[in-house]
């Protein structure tokens, strides 16, 4: 039995631009086939086990033909295959689903066109160009440029075209704009008409620029402005001195590559998100319950005497919520530790306690243990009960001080770190081109676990590879591991927290902006 064809609009780049269907048909593809203009974040959504197919061009392969492209589709309909064949924009504006669709119709395989945003609205809008204006355009044509001189002769009626609207959007015509500029000028534009080209609209590497029709040819010569890129022709251009929005964002043109868990990497994610940054999804590490049979015996002891304990120190989110997980595992009743004091390590730590109604003493000065001796070194009393629910890879450090002073200390095993990390191509396609911009490691954990992915990917030296990136720590420990690693780091956050890092991410991006156009 035949599967079915969803031929899906990818939009302009930025993976949140995906319409809310668009994202649930990737969700349930069995196969997606895409190409460079699809965002390589929205294979992020693919199920377990579903196939990727690249129709673009490689180093050692030109890009698929479209009759090659249809016939695939076929293909893995045929095969009784859901296939998302993701597009980017809008398939229905120079997408050639059509003959895709045609295709699909003469082979008796059900389909359906999922629209998008189409990059030449969008892509504009992100460089402070709204293609209509009260005052300047109250109509628009979007024409293609990526055909011969002969070619577009044949197929636009440049006397027409030319004035019938007040903006005119050419889609991939950089190669061509010269020729463009000349065509419009003779039809009656006049030579000083505003234009703009906008390369990568909405991703990392948006960069705009402007002229006119008379030396918009050299501007981009000299600039080696180079596609895919948007072109606007119009007087709407002019808004963009003052609606340049996207640009004025602090992480505006940063690729930051995030490494920690899926589960903790939401907030990271947002904040660089919100902050104009295209965040690159990566993790290299899970959390898991505890494996081995005796770390899950000392955990179900250590929770059958809560009562006993004096203190209880949390040293990290993961901490609070496998603890709280394997506590209603068990059956156990919170209110045995009444009359503990619960101590949390950072306000994150807390925050995640306040979400099971646990009102902890914070410590804020020093978000690690050295710090948290060093507050309590004096109310600490020798013979006293102190649990401490932690991570496999946590450092022995703080149960040893504790024992030194005279404690009981119960340090169990509530979690266990895992390496994980797919093959990612497209991942060391964009460090070797040096389009990521920063590496961002919350943990020694981090650290390590992504070296080990390099290498089972083929990197001899992971260090040199990421040379070109900045690198970002959340704190000194997790800094030492990095250099101790060969990494050069030169952005760490004041606090230990992913809103400091976020911040100091920022101040790193002012300090060192890439260079863009006009």
């Amino acid at each position: 039995m035949a599967g079915k064809v969803y031929l899906v609009g990818a939009g302009p780049g930025d993976a949140r631009l995906i319409t809310i269907k668009g994202k649930e048909c990737i969700e349930k593809a069995d196969a997606v086939v895409y190409d460079r203009l699809a965002s390589p974040r929205l294979l992020r959504w693919m199920k377990p086990g579903a196939k990727k197919v690249y129709v673009g061009k490689l180093p050692d392969r030109h890009t698929m033909k479209q009759d090659e492209i249809n016939q695939l589709l076929v293909d893995l309909a045929l095969e009784g295959k859901v296939v998302v064949r993701l597009k980017g924009g809008d398939p229905t504006i120079f997408g050639r689903v059509g003959e895709e669709a045609e295709l699909l119709y003469r082979n008796g395989i059900p389909y359906e066109i999922v629209p998008g945003i189409t990059s030449a609205i969008s892509v504009p809008a992100y460089a402070g160009i709204p293609v209509t204006h009260r005052e300047h355009a109250s109509s628009l044509s979007i024409i293609t440029g990526h055909e011969s001189p002969e070619k577009l002769d044949r197929m636009i009626q440049w006397d027409k075209v030319t004035n019938a609207t007040g903006t005119l959007i050419f889609m991939m015509g950089v190669a061509k704009i010269g020729y463009i500029s000349r065509q419009l000028i003779k039809h009656g534009r006049p030579p000083e008409t505003p234009v703009a080209l906008i390369r990568w609209g909405t991703r990392a590497e948006q960069d705009t620029l402007t002229a006119t029709l008379a030396d918009i040819e050299e501007k981009v010569r000299k600039a080696d402005f180079q596609p895919p890129a948007v072109i606007v022709v119009g007087q709407v251009v002019l808004q963009r001195e003052h609606l340049k929005w996207a640009e004025r964002l602090p992480l505006f043109g940063t690729r930051i590559l995030v490494t920690r868990a899926r589960s903790q990497a939401s907030t990271l994610v947002s904040q660089i998100e919100d902050l104009g940054g295209e965040p690159y999804e990566f993790p290299v590490i899970d959390t898991i319950m505890p494996s081995s049979e005796h770390s899950r015996l000392e955990v179900q002891q250590a929770l059958g005497k809560l009562n006993i304990y004096h203190w209880v120190f949390f040293t990290s989110v993961n901490g609070v919520e496998f603890f709280f997980r394997h506590l209603k595992e068990q059956g156990k009743d919170i209110r045995s530790l009444a009359s503990a004091r619960v101590v949390a390590v950072g306000p994150a730590t807390a925050e995640a306690l306040r979400h099971y109604g646990i009102a902890a003493e914070v410590l804020s000065e020093r978000f690690q243990a050295e710090g948290l001796v060093d507050r309590y070194s004096s109310e600490l009393v020798p013979g006293q009960n102190v649990l401490l629910p932690r991570g496999d890879l946590a450092r022995k450090w703080l149960p040893e001080q504790l024992t030194e002073m005279g404690l009981h200390v119960t340090d169990v095993t509530t979690y266990e770190n895992v390496l994980c990390g797919e093959d990612d191509d497209e991942l060391l396609k964009l460090l070797e081109e040096g389009k990521i911009h920063a590496v961002t490691f919350t943990s020694s954990s981090t650290v390590n676990n992504l070296f080990k992915v390099l290498k089972n990917m083929g990197v001899d030296e992971p260090a040199r590879l990421l040379k070109s990136a900045a690198i970002a720590c959340i704190g000194p420990l997790t800094a030492k591991t990095a250099e101790e690693a060969g990494l050069e780091v030169s952005i760490l956050a004041e606090e230990a927290t992913v809103d400091s890092l976020v911040q100091a991410l920022c101040q790193w991006n002012e300090d060192n902006p890439r260079r863009m156009m006009s």
